[in-house]
């Protein structure tokens, strides 16, 4: 089962969603984090920290669980 993290804009970065997650404590942490872990955005791995998630967006994080971008 997917963890929902809803957003209040039309897109928000993979960076950002990072820190909404709360799987990185600040954005800062999201280079360094995206470096060191494997990312899945829609069972592609994507390691870039300006990606644009959306609505209906799936990210998955070996370790840490899967998401659902929800509106």
């Amino acid at each position: 089962m997917s963890e929902e993290i809803k957003i209040d804009t039309e897109f928000i970065t993979l960076g950002q969603f990072l820190k909404l997650a709360e799987v990185i404590q600040s954005g800062g942490m999201a280079k360094w984090f995206l470096s060191e872990h494997e990312v899945y955005v829609n069972g592609e791995q994507d390691q870039r920290r300006g990606r644009k998630l959306r609505n209906g967006d799936q990210i998955m994080i070996p370790e840490y669980g899967e998401f659902l971008v929800i509106q």
